[in-house]
C-alpha cells in the first residue's frame, strides 16, 4: 500500500499565545502600585505624627519654689506644652537647660511654668532692679530680656554733651510700648546693677531728671 501523499505548506501550525508573560507584566505593575501606595502612606503618617508632636518640653514647678530657691530636678517636673510661637515657648525655661547654679528671684507657684526670667544665676540675683522709662525711639525695637546694653543720658538742652552712666547693664525685663500724651510712646525696661554700680545711682538719677536716657545695646 503506496504510503500517503504528504501535505506541505508553506505556514507553519499556529501556535498558542503565550499569556505567561501578560500575567508576569500585571502582575509587576500591581506590585509596583502596592509599593507606591504603601510609601505614600508611610510619608503621609510621618507628616502627620510630625505635625502631632509639636510641643516643647519645660521646666514646671513640682512644688512652691520661694524666691531665692537654687533649682534643681528635684524641685521641678518637665511638662509639654504647644506654644503658638517660639518667641512664647523661650519665655520659659526649657527643660534641656543647664540648672546649675540657677535661682528663682521670685516665689514660683506649684504647677507654674518656670520663667526664664525668674531663673538667674547667683550673681544676677544679687543685683538692684532699675526701671526705666524709655523712648520708643532710643532703644533697639527688638530688645529683650537677657541682652545687655550701655545706659546714656542725653540732655534736653542741646548745649550739653551725651554722658554715659552705666556700661555692659543686663536687661531683666521689656514691656510693651505704651502710649503717652502726645501721641509718642515709651517702653518699660527693668534692668540689673550690681553692687559696684549703685555708688551712681544718685547722680544718674539726677541726670535723668532732666535728660532722655539712652540704650545701646552690645552685639548678642
Amino acid at each position: 500500500m503506496a504510503d500517503s501523499p504528504v501535505v506541505r505548506s508553506g505556514f507553519a501550525a499556529p501556535s498558542t499565545p503565550t499569556l505567561r508573560n501578560r500575567r508576569a507584566r500585571w502582575k509587576d505593575g500591581r506590585l509596583l502600585l502596592g509599593v507606591l501606595l504603601v510609601a505614600i502612606t508611610a510619608l503621609g503618617g510621618a507628616k502627620l505624627l510630625s505635625a502631632a508632636d509639636d510641643t516643647t518640653a519645660i521646666w514646671a514647678a513640682e512644688r512652691d519654689l520661694p524666691a531665692g530657691t537654687k533649682l534643681t530636678s528635684q524641685d521641678l517636673t518637665t511638662v509639654r506644652v504647644r506654644f503658638t510661637s517660639d518667641a512664647a515657648a523661650g519665655q520659659y525655661v526649657a527643660a534641656d537647660a543647664d540648672l546649675k547654679g540657677l535661682v528663682v528671684t521670685r516665689a514660683v507657684s506649684k504647677g507654674e511654668f518656670v520663667p526664664r526670667e525668674a531663673a538667674v544665676t547667683q550673681a544676677d540675683s544679687q543685683r538692684t532692679e532699675l526701671p526705666l522709662s524709655i523712648a520708643t525711639g532710643r532703644l533697639p525695637a527688638d530688645t529683650a530680656a537677657g541682652d545687655h546694653v550701655d545706659i546714656w543720658v542725653v540732655p534736653k538742652t542741646a548745649d550739653q554733651p551725651a554722658k554715659q552712666l552705666w556700661a555692659e547693664v543686663r536687661v531683666i525685663q521689656v514691656d510693651t510700648a505704651k502710649g503717652v500724651a502726645g501721641g509718642s510712646s515709651r517702653r518699660q525696661v527693668l534692668v540689673g546693677l550690681e553692687p559696684r554700680e549703685l555708688t551712681r545711682l544718685p547722680a544718674a538719677l539726677a541726670m535723668m531728671s532732666t535728660g532722655e536716657p539712652v540704650l545701646i545695646r552690645r552685639g548678642r
